[in-house]
């Protein structure tokens, strides 16, 4: 019974790879627990690497399979993130129709956080994914492009209804005053 306590019952403690993993897990999972109130450093840093991103796929003059699987990725990343919590469509109107309905904060299906963090990896592996030959497919970009701006016009104008039919705004603009007469 001697080494079967703790991480020693599984030999992670004698392992150095796995000692070393769970470490750098940790600390990733602190610096991710230390970024989290500084939303817009966390996008600004995002979009240089999007930036960046751009530019190494332009200079390369390729990747434009890796290119469009990004932009459908973070499409519907997108809609994840302006879509509520609970659809009304199905679940009933759970979001104040009338203005004399109780307010209800708008629940986001995908928090600003995690739209952050997958926006940010599929980013790291589509970069990744730049410097393999095998991924860099010919294709003639520009119907990849208008086929990607078809689809982005349509689904947010499918999104715009819908949140102009149930009456809600993903965003806050600050506190609601009420208004007096």
């Amino acid at each position: 019974m001697d080494g079967l306590h703790g991480d020693d019952a599984f030999g992670a403690s004698s392992n150095p790879a796995m000692k070393w993993r769970d470490q750098m897990a940790r600390r990733f999972q602190y610096y991710l627990d230390k970024s989290t109130p500084h939303a817009g450093l966390r996008w600004v840093g995002t979009l240089v690497m999007a930036a960046i991103y751009c530019l190494r796929a332009y200079f390369v003059q390729g990747f434009y399979i890796v290119t469009y699987g990004l932009g459908i990725y973070l499409l519907n990343l997108l809609i994840g993130f302006l879509s509520p919590q609970v659809d009304p469509e199905s679940e009933g109107p759970a979001l104040p129709t009338k203005g004399s309905d109780e307010f209800k904060p708008f629940i986001r299906r995908l928090p600003e956080f995690k739209f952050w963090y997958a926006f940010t990896k599929a980013l790291v592996v589509a970069f990744t994914l730049t410097f393999f030959s095998i991924f860099d497919v010919p294709v003639f970009w520009p119907i990849l492009l208008m086929y990607w701006i078809v689809l982005f016009v349509l689904t947010m104008k499918r999104q715009i209804r819908h949140m102009i039919k149930y009456k809600y705004v993903p965003f806050s603009l600050g506190k609601q005053e009420l208004n007096s007469a």
